[in-house]
């Protein structure tokens, strides 16, 4: 292969997986405008869609295999593809992240953010992933730290959401003339809520690996890789 071919190829895969994380991004979007509205319909798009996103990844992880086998490269290179092929994974993950959401709106019997905001926790992670992504794209060094900052605040805000889930939602709701029926399906409205806080922390644990991967792309530092 012609080295400009393989220059090309190079910038290719940039640019493809950059338009991943912008179509998982606009899945977890849906997932949780679905979520908050109770819209089943937007729910069963995000869920059907999960397809695309798998299969682009099939594809992008074939392209680092092809350019790992076919040109053996060295130093810089070799650190992006490698970067590349983990990236991918967590954008995928993302994916399947946002799916959950829309499942977890099939199974909603009431609001899901009534009493814990969600959504501004969930914007603060969809940035991360933004800018880890835009680090990757720029070789931001400086950037991937500060986004691995960012997840300690969004991990405290979880933590003190799925307090609130427990503590104020149960004591408040159950009393001595809630049935057994009305129990049993508070706690399933309490288990989604959780699981709901839980999926958008490791949105959060995502960006935080890819910035990771980019640090390490970028200056060869494994400093923010765990």
């Amino acid at each position: 292969m012609p080295r400009e071919s393989y220059q090309e190829r190079l910038e290719t895969l940039r640019e493809d997986v950059l338009y991943m994380s912008e179509l998982v991004l606009d899945r977890l979007r849906m997932g949780l405008s679905a979520l908050e509205q109770k819209d089943e319909a937007q729910a069963w798009e995000v869920i059907e869609g999960d397809g695309e996103v798998n299969e682009l990844y099939l594809e992008l992880e074939q392209d680092c295999i092809d350019l790992l086998a076919l040109q053996q490269p060295v130093a810089s290179d070799l650190r992006f593809i490698a970067a590349s092929f983990k990236i991918i994974t967590d954008l995928e993950r993302i994916g399947d992240l946002a799916t959950n959401l829309g499942e977890y709106t099939l199974e909603a019997e009431r609001d899901v953010f009534p009493e814990v905001d969600i959504r501004e926790v969930a914007e603060v992670v969809i940035e991360m992933v933004e800018d880890a992504m835009d680090a990757y794209d720029r070789e931001d060094a400086e950037a991937c730290y500060v986004i691995a900052e960012t997840d300690d605040e969004v991990d405290a805000r979880c933590e003190s959401a799925s307090e609130t889930v427990v503590r104020d939602l149960i004591e408040r709701e159950i009393d001595a003339d809630s049935s057994d029926e009305d129990i049993e399906q508070l706690m399933a409205d309490v288990s989604r809520l959780l699981l709901t806080v839980r999926d958008v922390e490791r949105v959060g644990d995502h960006a935080v690996n890819i910035a990771a991967r980019t640090l390490y792309m970028v200056e060869n530092d494994d400093d923010l890789i765990y």
